[in-house]
């Protein structure tokens, strides 16, 4: 395990890694669902596997703690990051707006890379996108970013009739899903590349309530970021606190809701009509953002007391290379479940997948320590730094021990 700093300034990034380790531990799992190509059985198929019991209690469970909440925690930290970023431009006296353009358009190829020819659930091409919508609310006060970035969180059901009303006529998901399990299945690379491409596209599309769920969650994030909580973990104990009890609170209860809604509608009549079906799949989407948001202050909360600090710094190292991490978790899913790599597939439902979470974070939390060690920063990090200067920084840092690489 790396060593814990005691240093204020160290663990104040410190507990940025970390977190940003963290999430990258449920969003890797989330991801893997989709990459052992589990997601694209129907239910038929999935209740035909020898683990079709435990997989139905994993599924339960990760519906419950992981699905879209490790995700939230990664989103927020990238409003976060947008948040320093402006503050340390700020510092120097400058505006700092065009180098981040220049970083998120570097962002949005990298993107566009790994969508279209490696992974198509990719995330870091609608960040850059919804990146870019980060600068005109640069300005505006604490209150209204926290206002707007709650109320587009909840905003799709909202909207969704009239986006839809636009939107181009899409493949059902069914049929989709049949097209790519079998392309994806084959030890053909051009079926594969076709599949991944077609999927990319469609699922850009269908699922345009990303772009609210992500700006929304990089607002709350950068007002987070301008708050200074997770600068300064002892000053704002108490802020922590209550965000933390809010979020559980708000998470747990629209969480039970989703559970009930459908008996109470059926049992008082009264109430299944339009408009309260409508509050509910707003209030619905209120459970994984609060959870998330839990989790983020909790692990905040937990990484001030020195004895959880050095369990949690393991997280460290794997939270710093974490494009380099998040890309390359990709590459493992489809060399272990394609048929282009191993082609194992879904044949050991959750269980196979769970085994391979292990293994390639267990894999990747080790080998980022070791590189670490030697160099300054990831990869993937290094050319997107490359990149964005224009200048090639430095890569070994000279010291046979694990320095911190500057991140503006």
């Amino acid at each position: 395990m790396m060593e814990y700093s005691s240093d204020k300034a160290d663990q104040r990034y410190d507990v940025i890694d970390a977190l940003r380790g963290f999430a990258l531990t449920g969003v890797c799992l989330v991801n893997l669902v989709s990459l052992s190509l589990y997601e694209f059985l129907d239910a038929p198929a999935k209740d035909a596997l020898a683990s079709s019991r435990f997989d139905h209690v994993a599924e339960l469970a990760m519906a419950w703690s992981v699905n879209i909440k490790f995700i939230t925690i990664f989103s927020l930290l990238f409003g976060m990051g947008f948040s320093l970023q402006m503050q340390r431009a700020s510092s120097r006296g400058e505006d700092g707006s065009w180098r981040y353009i220049r970083r998120i358009f570097v962002l949005m190829a990298m993107g566009s890379v790994h969508a279209w020819f490696v992974w198509w659930g990719d995330i870091l091409l609608t960040y850059a996108v919804v990146g870019l919508m980060l600068l005109p609310l640069r300005n505006v006060p604490d209150r209204v970013l926290l206002i707007l970035g709650v109320v587009i969180a909840l905003l799709p059901p909202l909207i969704s009739p009239y986006v839809r009303g636009v939107l181009p006529d899409l493949p059902a998901q069914g049929a989709m899903y049949e097209q790519s399990l079998e392309a994806f299945s084959s030890g053909h690379w051009k079926e594969t590349f076709s599949a991944n491409m077609a999927m990319s596209e469609w699922a850009r599309v269908s699922n345009w309530a990303l772009v609210c769920f992500v700006l929304g969650r990089f607002l709350l994030g950068y007002w987070a970021g301008r708050k200074g909580l997770l600068a300064a973990l002892d000053q704002n104990l108490s802020l922590l606190r209550r965000i933390f009890v809010g979020a559980l609170a708000t998470g747990f209860a629209a969480t039970v809701l989703s559970y009930v809604q459908a008996p109470m509608r059926a049992a008082w009549p009264i109430i299944d009509i339009e408009p309260v079906k409508m509050l509910i799949r707003v209030l619905l989407r209120a459970g994984p953002l609060g959870i998330g948001i839990a989790y983020a202050t909790g692990f905040a909360l937990l990484f001030r007391l020195s004895s959880w600090a050095r369990r949690l710094s393991v997280l460290v190292p794997l939270g710093r290379m974490a494009l380099t991490n998040y890309v390359t978790q990709s590459l493992f899913g489809i060399a272990l479940f394609y048929g282009i790599g191993l082609g194992v597939g879904p044949d050991f439902g959750m269980a196979g997948i769970l085994v391979a979470w292990v293994l390639i974070l267990s894999l990747q939390i080790w080998w980022s320590r070791a590189w670490l060690t030697h160099f300054t920063q990831g990869p993937f990090e290094w050319a997107w730094r490359w990149l964005t200067y224009g200048r090639r920084p430095k890569l070994r840092n000279g010291t046979g021990a694990l320095e911190r690489a500057p991140t503006s």
